[in-house]
Formats: structure tokens, sequence, C-alpha cells
């Protein structure tokens, strides 16, 4: 059972930046820590895929004062379907792809339970991509690069990850986390219904893919999250393991609690 004050704050209405053709974009702004700071508004945003970015929505972004944007996408994704528009919205670009092959084009196991199969994708994604998460959380501790966005394609695994290890170095509950990943379940909501008046090709796809490659279940997260504290002691020790360092822990701190 979801706790109600959690759902509240997840829900926060300044929290979704309204889009016309991005459905996932949203603030990390807001979330209390353990010790009492909370999350900067409007400093660092996570996304899906801001190729489909119109100039209107481009601007939006722009006005909320982001600088830099940091793609996570595969080298196909990004020579097939684009980038943020750059030339027209000038911002500091930084294409950071955490996996090889996204689902689609890779090989993956018939595990019909969502849970089960987000578990094993995450598992996997952490093995063979730790050091490109590392190298993503330091360059958004990074000076002058705030207020930034990163993204992947629907703004949920890759980015759904690198979210939940941002909060984790600037001590939000485990709890707030796995929800913040679970709430883009409305994302992929809003995109499918603009898919069917704007890009039935997409529409279709996600329509014949299977339920477990669109699934965001809030239960897979958290499992991680516990694998990463039992094995390593904490989510931060696993980071360190990784090459992230203390340093950077702080610096991210002070750039993003209030």
């Amino acid at each position: 059972m979801t706790n109600p004050q959690v759902t509240t704050l997840i829900s926060d209405p300044q929290r979704l930046i309204k889009l016309e053709a991005v459905h996932n974009f949203r603030d990390l702004g807001g979330y209390p820590t353990k010790d009492g700071q909370t999350t900067k508004w409007r400093t660092l945003f996570r996304a899906d895929g801001l190729y489909r970015l119109t100039p209107q929505d481009a601007q939006t972004v722009i006005d909320l004062g982001v600088q830099t944007v940091i793609d996570l996408r595969t080298p196909n994704e990004v020579s097939t379907r684009g980038t943020f528009p750059v030339k027209q919205f000038p911002v500091n670009f930084h294409h950071l792809p955490i996996i090889d092959a996204t689902w689609n084009d890779g090989d993956t196991p018939e595990i019909e339970d969502v849970v089960e199969f987000l578990v094993w994708a995450y598992r996997e994604m952490l093995e063979h991509a730790s050091k490109k998460f590392a190298d993503a959380i330091k360059l958004i501790a990074e000076q002058d690069v705030l207020p930034a966005v990163f993204h992947c394609a629907a703004g949920k695994d890759r980015t759904g990850l690198l979210a939940a290890f941002i909060l984790s170095i600037l001590g939000v509950p485990e709890e707030i986390i796995s929800a913040d990943y679970g709430k883009t379940e409305d994302g992929m909501k809003r995109l499918i219904e603009w898919a069917k008046v704007k890009q039935p090709e997409l529409a279709d796809a996600y329509a014949n893919m299977p339920a477990r490659f669109a699934a965001s279940d809030p239960r897979a997260m958290a499992i991680i999250l516990d694998d990463l504290n039992k094995k390593h002691g904490s989510v931060q020790n696993y980071l360190l393991e990784i090459g992230v360092s203390e340093k950077v822990f702080t610096a991210l701190r002070a750039e993003l609690l209030v």
C-alpha cells in the first residue's frame, strides 16, 4: 500500500513539466531527505525522448533555465531519431550512452512477470554499465552544468536508475525514490494517447510490444536498491565502489539541496 504522503509528494503539480510532445519531463525537486533538507526545485529534471520536442516545447525547457542536456540513449537511437534541437536552442549537450543496444535490438529472456523482468534488466545494466552511470553522475556534479535534464527514450530505465542514484546521494528515502520511478507509468499513458493522434506508428509499436518493456513497477526499483544495500552496505557505498567520489557527493548535495 503506497504511503499517502509519498503519493502527494510525487504528484505535486510543480513536478510535471507539461509539454506537447514529451510526456515524462519531471522535476526532481521537493523531495525531503533523511536529515531534514529538501531537494531543490527547478534545478535537475528527468525526461523521456527530447528529440520529440516541438519548438514551443524546447522554448519551455530553455525558459526553465536548463543549460545542460544529457542524452543517455544508444548511438543507434540518436542517429535514427535525432536529439534535443541544439542548433535552434543552444544548450551544453552531452551524449552518454548507458547501453549499446535497447531491449528491442538485443536478446532478452522471455520473463513474463513484469517485476521479475525489470529486476533482471536492471541487474544486467548495473553489471555492464556501472562506469557509464558513474560518468553521468560526475558530469552532473561539475560546475556550471545545472540546471540540467537527463533523459533516455521513455525516461524510465536508464533515466530511472540514474535518478535513483542521484536521489540516494542526496539522502532521499528509498520509498520516495521507488515511487518517483513508478510515476513514469502516467507518462507512458500520456505518450500512448498522444501517439494515437500524432504518431500512429509509435502507438502501434507500443500496442504490439510486450507489456514488460513499457512497465515501471516501483517494486522493481525497491528490489534493486535492496540488492545494492545488501551487497555493498548502501547505495552510496556501491557508487563509491564504481568510481563516484565523496567529493562528487558533496558537490551534488551543495547544488541540489536546500
